[in-house]
């Protein structure tokens, strides 16, 4: 399959069809290049908040509610784009409420869409800090390995991509794409993602796809700043880049990065990779089951 990952910015709309104009001519841009399956970012649905006005935008629950209001009206445009096109689009995430879990408090939810329609949501597993202590957004209610026409798709929401037994229940269920959406201010919080989607990448020889906000936003509460690139990652073994880096674009830089994936090769790498980190997986854990502390420093005053 072709890939586009976007590293996309925030825009201030006056009204809705603004918003419709400028979805409409990303998906466009990525479909045309041959693309067949779109990511965007985590928290991209948050530009939504300037439908609401200044005052809204930048108060936090305002925002968050804002958000949340358009999510109806975001999908139904989101699968009117995914059958014109005839691809699939892992939509920018966002917060939603009224999930029987979680209360009054929403949830980060990312939503993907095939030419037929809306095929599922993944909500964020792992709460950042500032998602934990300042925003309250809960968890979601479990993980979901996608089998559509593309592939088996999974999707680890930003610092989710950081905890290496998500990413790995997913491959074990099947997962050979590893959807990455993130948001970060900071060059310090895009490289702990991109470490992560790489090394997820590398352990369970699959395809991870980074796609994260950039630019600024000041008028947006909790997502004044943004800093990312776009890439699509891969094990560092035969039939990939030996950098494990298959596409990748500059940082800040917006636009589509596009990447051709192969599921053939990553059924052939787990099956006879120069190494076999899928498959060894299991091996570890007898090892980890026996692991001891040993005081060096007595072994050293025994010896005087």
């Amino acid at each position: 399959m072709k890939i586009a990952a976007a590293a996309y910015p925030l825009n201030w709309f006056d009204d809705w069809s603004d918003y419709e104009e400028k979805l409409g001519a990303w998906v466009a841009q990525a479909a045309g290049a041959g693309a067949e399956l779109l990511v965007f970012p985590e928290y991209g649905a948050m530009e939504l908040a300037s439908l609401g006005g200044p005052d809204v935008a930048a108060d936090l629950m305002g925002a968050l509610h804002e958000v949340d209001r358009h999510k109806p009206a975001s999908e139904d445009l989101h699968a009117r784009l995914a059958r014109k096109h005839r691809v699939h689009i892992l939509a920018a995430s966002g917060p939603v409420f009224g999930l029987p879990h979680a209360g009054d408090r929403p949830v980060n939810r990312a939503s993907l869409f095939g030419p037929d329609g809306l095929i599922g949501h993944q909500d964020k597993a792992m709460m950042t800090r500032w998602e934990r202590d300042e925003w309250k957004i809960v968890p979601g209610d479990g993980l979901t390995v996608f089998e559509t026409d593309l592939g088996r798709i999974g999707i680890l929401i930003c610092y989710d991509s950081e905890f290496p037994l998500l990413g790995r229940a997913m491959a074990e269920a099947g997962a050979e794409v590893l959807l990455v959406p993130s948001a970060t201010e900071t060059l310090a919080g895009f490289t702990r993602v991109r470490v992560g989607a790489m090394a997820r990448a590398l352990e369970n020889q699959m395809v991870s796809v980074h796609a994260p906000l950039v630019g600024a936003a000041p008028w947006c509460c909790g997502v004044e700043q943004n800093i990312g690139a776009a890439s699509v990652y891969g094990p560092p073994d035969r039939g990939f880049p030996a950098s494990g880096i298959i596409a990748e674009g500059r940082l800040g830089e917006p636009g589509w990065v596009h990447a051709q994936v192969s599921r053939d090769a990553i059924a052939e790498l787990r099956a006879d990779g120069g190494v076999l980190n899928f498959a060894h997986w299991p091996e570890q854990l007898g090892q980890i089951g026996k692991v001891t502390r040993r005081d060096a420093r007595a072994a050293n005053r025994d010896k005087s």
